[in-house]
């Protein structure tokens, strides 16, 4: 059984519904529409995550920002190389 659905109207500039239109393939410009809405849903849940996390212990730093970066970076680099080399 899907998922229930509903008919909306929306209104949205011109070239971004023919952009939409073009990139909708097979499935559509309402199936198109819906992922970049449920995306957006997402991004805006992650956003409201951040804002409660930095009220309580304080906004990330560019410094530690970088470091994460850097280890990341350090672990992809291991990883094409065959992995870690053992300690």
């Amino acid at each position: 059984m899907s998922e229930s659905t509903g008919k909306y109207s929306i209104t949205m500039p011109r070239d971004i519904a023919e952009a939409a239109k073009a990139r909708s393939g097979p499935s559509g410009l309402s199936a198109y529409v819906a992922a970049a809405v449920a995306r957006q849903i997402e991004r805006d849940n992650l956003n409201e995550i951040i804002q409660v996390a930095e009220a309580e212990h304080g906004p990330v730093t560019d410094g530690e920002i970088q470091a994460l970066r850097d280890q990341l970076q350090q672990a992809r680099r291991q990883q094409t190389r065959g992995g870690a080399s053992a300690a």
